[in-house]
């Protein structure tokens, strides 16, 4: 065989059931060969494929679909979705890929076979739960996102920088192929929102800073995200401007001696504000009012000298309170003898227990009189 083969100028290829060949006769396709021993000619050329690859990679292929498409179609399986489909490619029965739109693919027929599951995307983006939970175990995730949404949150869906969908908490898969999504989650919860160091000017023209606080929860997403560009920096801005009219309005000595009003005056006009795109306003409340450096010292010593009057006063009316009681007790003593002796012998006990020794020369009498003239 092998000299036969040297006088005919031929020569032998030998595929096992895991290849194929393409030939090459004088620049044009003529065969595709399978499994087993072939004779070709010398000059023949033969590119091997292994199809255990699944995928048809040669320069080649489309040109064989184009002059030879029955040898194409005997071998080959052409995978092709529109504009708006995506392709789900199954071999042997698990999945093997997914086709974008627009997509061409050729495959080897036996090293199937091949199923294909087409979805257009014109009937809606998002991908039916069990054929996303099939593709996130093949991990074929690349034609598709994934949003998880918070139990306390909503998402909303904008494809192309439209709003289209409202998701509820769980997992949402969408396609992604062709289109540009973004998704801005929204939390319904009840927050709070702080406004710091906001300078007013009171009626009397004192410049101070205030630190005010409001609770607040999105109601509308939709409203809430649409009608604004960001709603909690509208809802700084109307705080602010509420409590600076209503400030404004005011002197400083009105202003620190109910602080309360002043939150229930500029409540409405924020809740009011705020309702029309969306956003429920809670309680609110100015925490703190912050003097300036030059204001502060001045309104402390105002303080201390205040507390320094009301320091006297109580002094004097202890002092005539105390001198009262006196006049009273003189009075018992002068219509009371025997009362003013046992005062004069407490006397005569606390002095005795302050010195060491005690001598009483002419009776008590005598002793309170020295007493009293020493004291004179």
């Amino acid at each position: 065989m092998r000299l036969i083969d040297i006088l005919l100028g031929r020569r032998r290829l030998t595929l096992t059931e895991a290849e194929r060949a393409l030939v090459f006769r004088k620049g044009r396709i003529t065969a595709i060969l399978g499994a087993g021993e072939h004779a070709l000619r010398r000059k023949d050329v033969v590119e091997r494929h292994v199809i255990s690859n699944a995928v048809v990679v040669s320069e080649f292929s489309d040109a064989v679909w184009r002059e030879r498409p029955d040898l194409a179609a005997a071998h080959m399986t052409e995978l092709r979705t529109g504009a708006d489909e995506i392709a789900i490619v199954s071999r042997d029965g698990r999945l093997s890929d997914v086709l974008s739109p627009d997509t061409r693919c050729v495959v080897w027929t036996d090293a199937g076979p091949w199923t294909v599951e087409r979805i257009n995307m014109a009937d809606g983006l998002e991908v039916p739960r069990a054929l996303g939970d099939r593709l996130v175990r093949a991990r074929l995730t690349g034609a598709m996102t994934v949003i998880e949404v918070a139990e306390s949150d909503v998402g909303l869906l904008f494809v192309d920088g439209a709003l289209t969908e409202t998701l509820t908490a769980g997992t949402h898969r969408f396609w992604t192929v062709g289109r540009k999504l973004y998704t801005k989650m929204v939390d319904l919860r009840w927050r709070a929102h702080d406004v710091t160091g906001h300078e007013i000017l009171t009626k009397d023209r004192v410049t101070l800073r205030v630190n005010l606080a409001a609770d607040f929860r999105v109601t509308d997403p939709v409203r809430a995200v649409t009608a604004v560009k960001d709603f909690e920096d509208a809802l700084h801005r109307a705080l602010g401007l509420a409590f600076r009219k209503t400030l404004g309005a005011l002197t400083l000595d009105a202003l620190l001696a109910d602080k309360m009003a002043v939150d229930a005056e500029a409540a409405n006009a924020v809740r009011a504000e705020m309702a029309e795109i969306g956003v429920e306003v809670g309680a609110i409340a100015l925490k703190d009012v912050i003097l300036p450096g030059e204001m502060r010292d001045i309104l402390t010593g105002v303080v201390a000298a205040e507390k320094e009057a009301e320091a006297n006063v109580i002094r004097r009316r202890e002092e005539t309170n105390a001198t009262r009681s006196l006049l009273n007790t003189a009075k018992v003593m002068a219509d009371n003898p025997v009362m003013l002796r046992l005062k004069e012998l407490e006397a005569l006990e606390t002095i005795a227990g302050r010195v060491d020794r005690l001598t009483v020369n002419s009776g008590t009498d005598g002793l309170l009189n020295d007493i009293a003239r020493l004291r004179d």
